[in-house]
């Protein structure tokens, strides 16, 4: 009776695997990727003590140390061990993300994960794979894009290191990349990719500021340098989701006969505007917004990534400035005690 139910289990097993094979092959890839990163690293101090790396790697991730002891004491971000190893990726990109959105809808493709729930983009190690993603999406009719990104975490389940990328920042633009990092280890609500990378972004926006005046003052060229670039983001954030606001009108008013070669000259025709409109914003910096579309077209996934990211980050503001005082620990606290995280 036993072996019957053994091997009944057995069976079980072998049939789930096939089901699910893409899902947990997969997982595998990703989880072997992720474990190389975290296998070869090295630990902090030891990489200070090593006569053979350069000073500036070592004011850096000096910085880097610093940041995170700002926000685990003053913003309330959970103490852990990340960020006190560095990975050298030996400038190559680690991980691309996959996004989809629906063409004709400002409405994200969304992947679900065991225990993890859903998520409007998939990451992968592998770029064949992730070409190969985009390309299933593309026959399904969806907007895509693949992108290469800075930083990630693994939501505490692993050991989180300073990639060498990470290294080449700015000293605002690195305290944010850090600090919003660290804000997905200490909240994470399942299922809502939208509030965790607003969330996210807004706390790193806020305490890298904090962090630059505390470490460098008011009148520094870094607190200067960071500032003067958050207003250019924000300027070309707003035009962005203006232009959400108009695509979003346009697609709502397409009626059920309209086809999709009509639905897709006017979606161009709007998107043209948008891009050509970004010419008539001031911006501190010269180039960096002005030759933003250079390179690519946006489609709706374009979109959907400043929404995800930016959209909600007033809501976090008001309620921040009317209830909190400027008091980012505070805030988090609370933040913590009322939303529950994975």
């Amino acid at each position: 009776m036993g072996k019957k139910i053994g091997y009944g289990i057995l069976a079980l097993l072998v049939l789930l695997a096939i089901w699910q094979y893409e899902l947990i092959y997969y997982g595998f890839v990703q989880a072997k990727g992720q474990i190389n990163i975290v296998w070869n690293t090295r630990e902090v101090h030891e990489v200070l003590a090593d006569p053979s790396v350069a000073d500036t790697i070592k004011q850096k991730l000096i910085l880097v140390q610093e940041i995170r002891r700002f926000a685990i004491d003053s913003l309330g971000i959970n103490e852990s061990k990340n960020y006190t190893t560095l990975y050298d990726q030996q400038e190559r990109p680690l991980l691309w993300v996959v996004t989809g959105a629906y063409p004709f809808e400002l409405k994200a493709k969304e992947w679900r994960f065991p225990l993890l729930g859903s998520f409007a983009y998939k990451g992968f190690f592998d770029l064949q794979m992730a070409e190969k993603e985009e390309e299933e999406l593309k026959s399904q009719g969806y907007d895509t894009e693949i992108g290469t990104v800075g930083g990630w975490s693994t939501l505490g389940w692993l050991r989180d290191p300073v990639l060498s990328g990470m290294l080449k920042r700015k000293e605002g633009d690195l305290a944010n990349l850090i600090i919003h990092e660290l804000t997905h280890g200490t909240l994470f609500v399942r299922d809502s990719t939208d509030f965790n990378e607003n969330l996210a972004s807004f706390i790193g926006d806020k305490g890298a500021e904090q962090f630059l005046i505390q470490k460098f003052g008011e009148k520094s060229k870094e607190y200067k340098s960071y500032i003067s670039g958050k207003k250019d983001r924000e300027k070309f954030t707003d035009h962005v989701l203006r232009g959400a606001e108009k695509l979003d009108s346009l697609y709502q008013s397409f009626s059920p006969k309209m086809d999709s070669v009509q639905k897709a000259l006017s979606k161009s025709e709007l998107i043209g505007q948008i891009v050509s409109q970004t010419d008539t914003i001031e911006f501190n910096s010269e180039n960096r917004y002005r030759e933003y579309f250079n390179d690519f077209i946006p489609n709706n996934t374009f979109f959907m990534s400043f929404l995800r990211y930016r959209a909600k980050i007033n809501i976090f503001e008001e309620e921040f400035q009317a209830r909190f005082n400027g008091d980012l620990k505070s805030y988090l606290e609370y933040l913590k005690s009322r939303y529950p995280s994975m």
